[in-house]
């Protein structure tokens, strides 16, 4: 099973950052968390890597449900996004399959929310390709 959904786009990091967040809101997801990975390792460890941010993406009501089906489900949100810069203008954008969380679990119950959320994460990932 492949674990994430992926788009590849031409713009700089920081447009496509902000493009994400976008995308992503246009699907119902908000932001509750941003990890600057290239800033962390670079104070922690002294290593120059890429730009890269993971964002803790989370839609509310896809949320709420998945508790209902499984009140551990917290352990795996939010959904993880994250932008890497792989070149001046190439950014690849990754997000977590959902479905991910439904086969980890094995309750068959998360099907239903991990199928639409996966389908929201990938219109969002869509939308930023054809943007």
């Amino acid at each position: 099973m492949s674990y994430g959904i992926t788009a590849i786009v031409e713009r700089p990091f920081d447009r496509a950052v902000a493009d994400v967040r976008e995308a992503l809101a246009a699907q119902g997801f908000g932001i509750l968390t941003e990890i600057d990975l290239a800033a962390t390792l670079r104070a922690k460890l002294g290593v120059q890597v890429p730009a890269q941010v993971i964002l803790g993406a989370c839609n509310p009501p896809l949320a709420h449900r998945a508790l209902q089906a499984e009140e551990s489900i917290g352990l795996l949100l939010p959904c993880n996004v994250t932008v890497r810069a792989v070149g001046p203008d190439r950014v690849v954008v990754e997000a977590l399959d959902p479905q991910v969380m439904a086969e980890l679990t094995g309750n068959g119950r998360l099907r239903p929310v991990a199928d639409e959320a996966a389908d929201r994460l990938r219109a969002a990932l869509t939308a930023l390709e054809a943007a």
